[in-house]
């Protein structure tokens, strides 16, 4: 099992091409650079997940979700930038910005702004925003533990980020930045 510590060393296992494990604020993630292809398409074949349902993208200060600024309006963009009670990724307008193997078969790509300090020091790393999805294969419980990551995954990922879970009791809600309904509680 490949744990790391060092952000800059993982961030440079992402930019890289690589993909790792880390622990977000309720479930263990895979991430990547959402730009590089190859990568996104190792997380897929790793979760048995088809390209078309689309991924998250996590990200750790809301300067890096400037881009969206120029697709929303002021109210929906300050939803998409604000501190929530619990973890929320937004669904966003989204025709030109996230690659179109990150939105899948949409028109929209699923964002989060977050709160767990090693999300957003991983993040600050990397300096942008990185694919976030639960670390499990389809059909099976997100892992919870670094070892519950290396049980699904062994030498498949490239690192495990050696840091603490946080405390949510499930993954991130999924509601629409525009309407404010809920796809995921």
């Amino acid at each position: 099992m490949n744990l790391i510590t060092s952000v800059a060393v993982l961030a440079d296992i992402i930019r890289q091409g690589g993909v790792i494990a880390y622990p977000t604020e309720g479930v263990w993630g895979l991430g990547c650079d959402p730009f590089n292809h190859a990568a996104v398409k190792r997380i897929l074949a790793l979760k048995d997940r088809p390209e078309s349902k689309g991924l998250i993208l996590i990200a750790g200060e809301a300067n890096a979700l400037s881009a969206w600024k120029e697709t929303l309006d002021a109210a929906a963009y300050q939803r998409l930038i604000s501190d929530n009670a619990m973890p929320t990724s937004w669904v966003v307008p989204d025709t030109h910005i996230a690659p179109s193997w990150v939105r899948g078969e949409h028109q929209s790509v699923a964002i989060r702004l977050s709160q767990h300090p090693p999300v957003q020091t991983l993040c600050l790393a990397f300096q942008g925003v990185l694919v976030s999805t639960s670390a499990n294969p389809a059909g099976l419980a997100p892992a919870m533990s670094a070892e519950e990551v290396h049980l699904y995954f062994g030498d498949r990922i490239d690192a495990i980020f050696d840091a603490p879970l946080g405390n949510a009791s499930q993954p991130s809600q999924v509601k629409d930045i525009l309407t404010d309904a809920v796809f995921r509680a």
